[in-house]
């Protein structure tokens, strides 16, 4: 579905934490994500590192749909 809404001239970011699979299927910009059960989020983190988490991997998302690319791209985040 992202290749469908990027040929209609909208960007698409795909969060996800299988990022070989996203490949696979053609995905033009990616973002790690932290786990299966938990893509933006850690249980174990308190609260605020836990927002802290949250806030930068929207944050790199948004950047990456402003980002001008020319082949797939995977984006980098802070572990």
């Amino acid at each position: 579905m992202a290749k469908e809404i990027e040929r209609a001239g909208f960007p698409v970011v795909i969060m996800c934490n299988l990022i070989d699979v996203a490949k696979t299927v053609g995905s033009n910009r990616m973002v790690p994500t932290v786990s299966v059960p938990y893509p933006l989020g850690d249980p174990q983190l308190s609260k605020e590192a836990e927002w802290a988490l949250r806030y930068h991997r929207v944050g790199v998302a948004l950047d990456a749909l402003a980002t001008e690319i020319t082949e797939p791209t995977v984006f980098k985040v802070k572990i």
